[in-house]
């Protein structure tokens, strides 16, 4: 089982950008995908998630600009964020996990920077 994140990078403030979260080893839609990140000097923190069935929560902080899609062919979930601000600069994580949370698995990470 492997979760490979991408698609991070210096980006400047107001910019759009697309993360990308590869599966292997297991099919992304039987399971739920998490998307964490965690700046600087702070604790990682949820930022959204798409269920098996393909609902998608958002941690409250995260609502409007931040959106979980899920491309089954690709065996992939991704993370668009809108409207990018300094304070996204973070680590972004990806999370395969199950229901029971038995079955958990984290990605390295992708580092996203945003700076003028």
């Amino acid at each position: 089982v492997q979760v490979v994140e991408s698609g991070g990078g210096l980006v400047q403030p107001g910019r759009s950008l697309r993360l990308s979260c590869a599966g292997s080893g297991f099919t992304v839609s039987n399971y739920y995908m998490n998307w964490y990140r965690e700046a600087p000097g702070k604790e990682r923190e949820p930022v959204a998630t798409i269920s098996p069935s393909g609902i998608r929560t958002y941690a409250n902080s995260m609502e409007g600009r931040f959106t979980i899609s899920r491309d089954n062919g690709k065996n992939a979930v991704f993370l668009e964020i809108l409207r990018l601000k300094p304070e996204d600069t973070a680590v972004y994580y990806c999370k395969v996990s199950d229901y029971s949370g038995a079955f958990v698995h984290w990605g390295q990470g992708t580092q996203v920077t945003v700076s003028s």
